[in-house]
């Protein structure tokens, strides 16, 4: 199957007018109808609109425009498009009615309508209506001001979506001012578009079982060649006969991996990684998940280890996700050494549409912290609205929280998730929401952050993306901490020439002390050769580039041959010092070690009778991988040397 496309712009899909639903195929399974073209925003990961979220689609129509009656009982679909938030297209009749969006100064979900969205409600509506006039040639885009108002209709506030109308034309439009000071105002409202009032075409009611069996022909095909993927892979290459098992995350993902596995092979067992943080919801779908369908269930845990060291780490985010290795990756590589020691393939639910990261991933593919797995990715070219209508298809039970409006479904506090979705959690689970809410506040106090960290969900970035760069110009916010909440580090000499011949840098780098100096010790020996003295907590490192001192106290010099080399070898020694007290005890490095010279206790230590330097340790570490994003204060001085030795 060719790889659907991710790049901003317009997909293609295709709507049954006789059948009042989404066609995901070439023609209808049920009226043979090849469907209505109609378009949506890139990258298309269209999904039905199921359990509360309908509810949910409703009330914001009849908020707005004082009834919900043309959608009652349609099939309703969302299409996630990029926004500060949550931000979905609400599609229906064949047709994108408007936008559902989160709007974080607010604190709730608004509704914005398009051209198509006043067409349709625009007979129904007895609410937010503006009439208006004196105003002629190319409007869209335009502001109407308060003078040309001639009638509104209900009570609406500034900002709110509007239904306009100029004689014969109809069109989505902005309240710029509340409804009482509307004709009074300068700028009354803004003309989103403006035509004359189309029909749109009558849709049946239809709900998810009239989409499954319009795309019932559709499905069976999809899932027929992910099936055929998983048994040629296993008949060409499981000469070893691993056992094969599928990653149950008790997401929807997941849950269609399952049903293709199952049809591929006749022993599955399930791999489910309870990371501490998981909602009670899904702990016990994903247990009772095993036992109705009588498999076998291996579970890692990550219990404490997110609470443990969130302190060090401070608040995870989008760009600084350290929880990942902490509470997955670390576990997942302890439960699958010991379960299954020589290894295990894993059918998977990656999809490119989930995400740019996983936009290029193929049907095998292998985590680089996870030895001894092979991955199968079998519904990686298919859309959410395929999944849901495969696991339809498949009488398979899902997670009760889909139908609490809730889009995905990993951690309760995970950086991923939407705001929105943040007080779906509050809703639900008021402790887990306020445990966490509680500990961001006292963060933020603490390092002199305004409250909108973490009211207004900043800390979901280590860096802003634009986005939310913009967000908080608007609301003149200042996100820059006045202390400092990791490690860091000053820079007391660049790399420069000295006197006494080579270049040589150096700097004080101030890291909680989580464990004795010894440990530095052992990280840098996977970089060199080290000499060290426990009692002035002194270690001195040699590579074949360049020379390192570390200091108990923090102070780490270098000196090289070079200025390049002198910069090698002063960011290995730093990456050393910080890998060793910042160290979770994750146990990725000893697992990746081919010489086995690294064990896990009390933090990592180092045989250095096998251990060669190789790194493979350092590429592993999520420590290491995170290193720019830890160091958060870089203060440099001259580069001078000030002395004739260095």
């Amino acid at each position: 199957m060719a790889q659907k496309n991710i790049a901003h712009g317009k997909e293609d899909y295709r709507w049954c007018d006789g059948c009042g639903t989404l066609i995901l195929g070439e023609k209808c399974s049920i009226c043979g109808s090849e469907g209505r073209l109609f378009k949506i925003n890139s990258p298309g990961d269209i999904r039905p609109c199921m359990g509360d979220s309908i509810g949910l689609v409703l009330r914001l129509f009849e908020d707005a425009f004082g009834t919900s009656e043309p959608l009652k009982g349609k099939s309703i679909f969302f299409n996630k498009v990029p926004g500060e938030d949550r931000t979905d297209e609400i599609i229906a009749y064949g047709c994108v009615l408007g936008i559902l969006r989160f709007d974080m100064k607010l604190d709730r979900i608004v509704l914005e309508i398009r051209q198509p969205g006043a067409d349709l409600f625009n007979p129904f509506a007895t609410k937010n209506i503006v009439q208006f006039g004196n105003m002629s040639g190319h409007l869209k885009g335009k502001t109407v001001p308060g003078e040309n108002v001639f009638n509104v209709t209900g009570e609406f506030f500034k900002g709110d979506t509007i239904i306009l109308r100029k004689g014969q034309k109809v069109g989505p439009g902005i309240a710029m001012a509340d409804s009482s000071d509307m004709k009074a105002s300068e700028k009354a409202a803004k003309i989103r578009d403006l035509n004359a009032s189309a029909e749109i075409p009558v849709s049946p009611d239809a709900d998810l079982k009239t989409f499954v069996k319009v795309n019932t022909d559709h499905l069976r095909s999809i899932s027929k060649h992910a099936v055929h993927e998983i048994r040629r892979f296993l008949d060409e290459k499981n000469q070893g006969k691993l056992p094969v098992t599928v990653s149950f995350s008790g997401g929807k993902d997941s849950l269609a991996a399952y049903g293709l596995a199952t049809q591929a092979v006749k022993k599955i067992d399930l791999m489910y990684i309870d990371t501490g943080l998981e909602f009670p919801e899904t702990v016990d779908y994903v247990k009772a998940f095993a036992l109705e369908h009588d498999n076998r269930l291996h579970i890692a845990e990550g219990k404490d280890g997110f609470w443990d060291n969130v302190d060090t780490f401070g608040p995870p985010a989008k760009d600084f996700r350290w929880c990942c290795k902490v509470c997955k990756l670390g576990p997942t590589t302890d439960m699958i050494s010991g379960d299954f020691p020589d290894g295990t393939i894993t059918v998977e639910g990656n999809r490119w549409l989930e995400s740019y990261a996983r936009s290029t991933i193929g049907f095998v593919s292998r985590n680089p912290f996870v030895p001894n797995q092979i991955n199968l990715n079998p519904i990686r070219s298919w859309c959410a609205a395929e999944v849901w209508g495969f696991i339809l298809m498949s009488g398979l039970e899902y997670n009760p929280l889909y139908d609490r409006d809730f889009e995905r479904i990993g951690c309760y506090l995970c950086p991923s998730c939407l705001s929105s979705e943040w007080r779906n959690t509050g809703r639900i689970h008021p402790d887990l929401y306020g445990r966490w809410e509680s500990y961001l506040h006292d963060y933020a106090e603490g390092r002199g952050l305004p409250k909108e960290y973490a009211d207004m969900g900043f800390w979901r970035w280590k860096v802003l993306p634009p986005k939310m760069i913009q967000l908080s110009e608007e609301m003149q916010i200042s996100l820059k901490p006045t202390k400092a909440a990791g490690p860091t580090m000053k820079m007391l000499k660049g790399a420069s020439p000295c006197a006494a011949g080579g270049y040589s840098v150096e700097a004080i780098v101030n890291v909680q002390r989580s464990r004795d100096f010894s440990y530095v010790e052992d990280a840098l020996r996977t970089v060199g050769e080290v000499r060290y003295s426990p009692e002035f907590e002194i270690a001195l490192l040699k590579m074949p580039v360049g020379r390192a001192k570390l200091f108990g106290g923090g102070q780490v010099s270098v000196t090289a041959p070079d200025g390049k080399n002198a910069k090698l070898v002063f960011e290995k020694a730093v990456k050393a010092l910080i890998r060793a007290e910042l160290c979770t005890e994750c146990g990725i490095c000893e697992k990746k070690c081919p010489r086995h010279a690294i064990r896990i206790s009390g933090g990592m230590r180092v045989d250095s009778e096998r251990c060669n330097s190789c790194g493979r340790c350092e590429k592993s570490c999520m420590v290491v991988h995170y290193y720019d994003k830890l160091m958060e204060s870089v203060k440099d001085e001259p580069a001078v040397c000030k002395t004739n030795r260095c």
